[in-house]
């Protein structure tokens, strides 16, 4: 088996960006659309960043941890050999959010989101949102700071804070988590299928204004946000064996 081009990725700390030095100097580098693995050194912030640049290319992305929160990264330890821990590697493939979105001046905004998809108040004022499902209405008016939804892999992250569910890979669910519900007060949000397609509705644009985020993408004053899954865009992450994703989505299950 031939060795695999690697394209050497990095944030801009100086840990990463040490540890690109010495990985480069190892194993070389190659630009992503000539690499056969992208090998992405940081953060999982870094990783949404790569995936959002290099996702598109199609090629497995290898994370390793050098930042503060690497809940998709595995573990970097200097020394190791790299190409060994890539040959034993686990894939978990993930789909991302596709998020349409309109806003008050008429533009159309489309973007993608690999955590999650969410609406949140821009003022004091707090967001009076109706939501659809499939074309029907579920919800005639949410009273909230916000809401999302979000895919398996971001289940842990704003999700789990919002205190939405963690959702196992592989299930063919997401999770719509309001955040801050004031009524209907008892609505704690729900599971839906990945096929669902949700829309969001924002009920008084100008006086109760509303940004959509997709990751890190936001779109300010929108008046209605369309989410599904994408069926047609796909990324690989790969894990170790140890420390692969849906064994860290089951374990975040049963931490205290």
């Amino acid at each position: 088996m031939s060795t695999p081009r690697l394209a050497l990725l990095a944030s801009p700390t100086d840990e990463a960006q040490a540890a690109l030095a010495a990985l480069t100097a190892r194993h070389g580098t190659h630009a992503p659309q000539d690499a056969d693995v992208l090998v992405a050194l940081g953060g999982d912030g870094f990783m949404l960043q790569t995936l959002h640049r290099h996702g598109g290319l199609g090629k497995p992305v290898y994370g390793m941890k050098l930042g503060t929160v690497g809940f998709l990264m595995n573990q970097f330890r200097e020394g190791d050999d790299l190409l060994a821990r890539l040959a034993d590697a686990e894939p978990a493939v993930l789909h991302p959010l596709e998020m349409l979105a309109q806003t008050e001046s008429g533009a159309s905004v489309g973007s993608l989101a690999y955590n999650e998809v969410s609406l949140l108040r821009q003022t004091r004022q707090a967001a009076h949102i109706g939501i659809e499902l499939n074309g029907q209405v579920r919800l005639d008016e949410l009273i909230c700071d916000g809401v999302m939804v979000a895919t398996p892999a971001g289940s842990t992250a704003y999700n789990f804070s919002a205190n939405g569910p963690i959702l196992p890979l592989g299930a063919n669910v997401m999770a719509l988590t309001p955040i801050a519900p004031f009524r209907p007060r008892r609505w704690r949000g729900a599971v839906l299928k990945s096929g669902t397609e949700v829309r969001f509705r924002v009920l008084d644009p100008l006086k109760r204004p509303v940004s959509a985020t997709a990751d890190s993408h936001e779109v300010r004053d929108v008046t209605e946000v369309l989410v599904r899954e994408s069926r047609d865009r796909k990324v690989t992450l790969l894990f170790d064996p140890e420390h692969n994703l849906e064994e860290r989505i089951l374990s975040e299950q049963f931490m205290s």
